[in-house]
């Protein structure tokens, strides 16, 4: 039995053969399809040249081209058949295939008509753009698939069947140098003929704005809150395409190195009995009766890996964070990437670890993802990051005494705020000409109570936190694995010791001396690329004021 729907016209198929033929045969039942196929196209094939002013002389309901071109009913999208056709990426599509016959499937990011005989449309696949020519030629292309092809609203979803050529001249409107010399195009599915945003306008770099302006030209601006307002639009400009692309690539450089070292990839809960870094930054929560809250990190679940002899774990996860933050780096979930290892002699093990797990990230992100940084350059320039082969290692005292060599005072037992870190890292960068760092032995006031003292100078810790372009990326620490001290230490910082009861006791029954890190992979990206707000490097943000879309 067909899978096409009834024919909502008086006359079906099968009837209409025995009309026009004189014949007491019927169609079969494939035929009959194939003719349903058919009228469908042509009534989509008429209703788009109504909407274009298309006579009715340049549109004959009987276009023998009509199975070239029209809308694709909805029946044949539901995994109907497997054709066995071939598509090819649009990113593939270069010289070598000319005069090969091609099958693409994208976006219509653009639609130009010249004159009725002709119009261009280029294809937009994950990036990468193609330009498409349909020009009027006997039993190819009709008048009527022309028009079709201009009716189309942008940022509908189109299969092209076409040749490859290749054009004398460059093309400037799109990435890839071919041209594709129409014979079939199918709408798959229609945007909405008026977008929210426009992708070009989102995709434009505030440099071309400013351009403009001082040409007495207004273009465009799309601000933050719009972008994420219709954030499944704004995401596919090649930009944020490049943005989440080398999210992905960071997030497995990670964890294939640290599989490389030997380290164990480990899954904690989210739903916790206490708070696991202190303080009152919670979301707190109702489970099934009893208090709970999402978990800030995954602390105290990767020590207790440690604990159960996994010797070095890793974990990709999210992280929640209820600080009531209104700035340009901070997030209310974001990603985290945690390491945890044991340590044999010293904590310098573990900046060893994140000396070479980011030298290593930074080549790999140079060398395979240029194209992704050219995109993103092109809408927000910035200057590739400046790193050392040996990453720089600063004490938090060396830090405060630049700070003050260069007229700005802090308490040698305080926290460095946001200003000083910029700018210890401006000094930083004009001294030993890297943006990347780290500065470590901080004092133990500003660090979280399972932190280990430092053991000449109880004052300061074994910690470290690590910076990328005078911001802060990374917190570590040896930790403390004496579980007298270990409570000791959390009713130092005002945590109720029951809430974490479990963490503590699994320090009871031998705990190695181990450490660890923790980074915000949305971090990362943001200081890697120079973006200018975390919004922009998280695919769908959450922030004080934004839990959609």
């Amino acid at each position: 039995m067909s899978s096409e729907e009834p024919s909502q016209n008086p006359t079906n198929p099968e009837d209409q053969s025995q009309n026009e033929e004189g014949s007491t045969k019927k169609l079969s039942k494939k035929e009959a399809a194939k003719l349903e196929r058919l009228r469908k196209r042509q009534e989509a094939a008429a209703a788009a040249s109504a909407a274009t002013n298309i006579s009715s002389t340049e549109l004959d309901a009987a276009d023998p081209l009509a199975e070239n071109y029209g809308e694709t009913p909805l029946d044949d999208l539901k995994s109907k058949e497997i054709s066995g056709r071939k598509w090819t990426e649009v990113k593939e599509l270069n010289e070598e295939l000319k005069d090969q016959v091609v099958l693409i499937r994208g976006r219509c990011q653009a639609i130009r008509a010249v004159g009725k005989k002709m119009a261009f449309v280029v294809v937009r696949e994950r990036g990468f753009t193609v330009q498409c020519v349909l020009t009027v030629t006997p039993d190819v292309v009709s008048v009527p698939m022309v028009k079709f092809a201009t009716s189309l609203s942008r940022e509908s979803i189109v299969d092209i069947e076409g040749v490859i050529s290749v054009p004398a001249t460059t093309i400037k409107g799109a990435t890839q140098q071919v041209e594709v010399q129409v014979r079939k195009l199918y709408c798959i599915n229609k945007a909405i003929p008026t977008l929210p945003i426009n992708i070009e306008d989102a995709a434009r770099s505030e440099k071309e704005i400013e351009k403009a302006l001082q040409a007495g030209e207004q273009l465009v601006r799309v601000n933050q809150d719009t972008r994420l307002n219709f954030r499944v639009l704004d995401i596919r400009t090649p930009a944020n395409q490049g943005i989440f692309r080398i999210q992905c690539q960071i997030e497995n450089i990670f964890r294939q190195f640290l599989l490389s070292e030997d380290f164990v990839g480990i899954h904690t809960p989210k739903l916790i009995a206490g708070s696991s870094e202190g303080g009152s930054a919670v979301f707190r929560l109702d489970y099934k009766g009893q208090p709970a809250c999402l978990a800030q990190s995954p602390q105290l679940h990767k020590q207790m890996a440690i604990c159960g002899d996994f010797g070095r774990v890793f974990e990709i996860g999210p992280v929640f964070r209820a600080e009531d933050s209104f700035t340009h780096r901070h997030l209310c979930e974001f990603t985290g990437l945690d390491v945890e290892m044991e340590i044999k002699e010293h904590y310098s093990e573990v900046m060893d670890i994140v000396d070479r797990l980011f030298v290593t990230m930074f080549d790999s992100l140079n060398d395979t993802c240029r194209k992704e940084l050219e995109a993103i350059d092109t809408q927000y320039p910035f200057k590739p990051l400046k790193y050392l082969r040996n990453t720089l290692r600063l004490t938090f005292e060396e830090g405060v005494q630049m700070l003050k060599e260069a007229g700005v005072e802090i308490d040698p037992l305080g926290d460095l705020n946001t200003e000083s870190e910029r700018k210890l890292g401006q000094l930083v960068l004009e001294k030993y000409d890297t943006e990347f760092y780290i500065l470590h032995r901080y004092p133990l006031a500003v660090r979280p109570f399972y932190t280990m003292p430092c053991y000449d100078n109880p004052l300061y810790s074994n910690s470290f936190d690590v910076f990328i372009r005078g911001e802060e990326i990374i917190s570590g620490a040896q930790r403390v694995h004496v579980p007298e001290y270990l409570m000791e230490r959390a009713q130092a910082c005002g945590i109720d010791v029951k809430t974490i009861s479990t963490y503590i006791d699994s320090f009871r029954y031998g705990a190695p001396p181990h450490g660890g890190f923790g980074v915000g992979l949305e971090r990362v990206v943001m200081l890697f690329c120079a973006l200018n707000n975390i919004r922009k490097s998280s695919l769908f943000p959450r922030d004080p004021q934004r839990i959609v879309p």
